[in-house]
């Protein structure tokens, strides 16, 4: 395992990046990346088998795919700082002709992403898709997928879920950021989404659930067990309890930062709270 002090340090560095990036153009979704963090750090940095030097087919190694794309200021920062692209890019950020768009697309080319995302309910999918072509081709690596709570709204993720496990699709591991806020409230308020646990269960999948979201050694022993549990004709789900916004105490214990960008005040406060470790861009 990686010093985990090392990945702290990165953690905290990827939450400035990401609060400066959604300051900087006022615009973009600073609570649900900041609450993903630590997940993202626990499976680039430690977890995932991947290369760097990027091509589309990704053969012989793990894929990641992220479902709630609207979070891509932690996927970005995330992919810089492990080197698929410099990390001063990060400066283009939402910019016209950026490659760096809001949400993830892939006619610009940026590498680390494998599909356009942000139209919820539709990562799963695509992540199935590439788990199935693995198993064809005899790969023996894992594809990893992020979903939000409020995704599971979309009725999309509920026919892959039973396709999945009927299919059993046992390479594949799904994780869920259970933070329970969503654009318009809390999931409760909006559409509750009950007992996630038993419905997974009940559509045929492993489940395990993380009831530390943020914190990197129980993020990365989930992950480490999760792939342990891996082909039993049951692909596995990591149902993972974040806050949206760790980390900014003005941003945390509530669903207003979902969308919406620091002003110079707020930024210099949050950025206290998360102090300088590798090097800002």
């Amino acid at each position: 395992m990686a010093d985990i002090n090392s990945l702290e340090e990165t953690t905290l560095q990827i939450r400035r990046d990401i609060l400066r990036m959604v300051h900087k153009v006022n615009s973009g979704h600073p609570g649900g990346s900041l609450g993903c963090a630590e997940f993202f750090v626990a499976l680039y940095f430690e977890i995932m088998e991947h290369n760097t030097a990027f091509d589309m087919d990704g053969k012989n190694e793990d894929l990641f795919f992220l479902s709630n794309g609207h979070i891509s200021p932690v996927f970005y920062s995330t992919l810089a700082r492990r080197g698929y692209f410099p990390v001063e890019e990060l400066n283009s950020f939402r910019l016209i002709d950026s490659r760096l768009q809001g949400h993830p697309t892939t006619h610009e080319g940026l590498p680390g992403i494998r599909i356009s995302s942000g139209s919820l309910g539709q990562g799963l999918s695509v992540a199935i898709g590439a788990a199935l072509s693995k198993k064809l081709n005899k790969d023996p690596k894992t594809v990893y997928a992020l979903m939000g709570d409020g995704e599971l709204q979309e009725g999309q993720n509920w026919e892959a879920l039973m396709y999945a496990a009927g299919n059993g699709v046992d390479n594949l591991i799904a994780t869920v950021d259970l933070n329970g806020k969503q654009i318009d409230g809390t999931t409760e308020e909006v559409l509750s989404l009950g007992d996630v646990r038993k419905k997974f269960e009940a559509f045929g999948w492993d489940v395990l659930e993380l009831a530390e979201g943020n914190s990197l050694e129980h993020i990365i022993a989930s992950l480490k067990e999760a792939k342990s549990r891996l082909g039993k004709q049951k692909p596995v789900a990591i149902l993972m309890q974040t806050e949206m916004g760790n980390g900014v105490s003005f941003m945390m214990h509530t669903h207003a930062w979902h969308g919406k960008a620091p002003n110079d005040e707020q930024l210099a406060t949050a950025l206290s709270e998360n102090k300088e470790t590798i090097g800002d861009y």
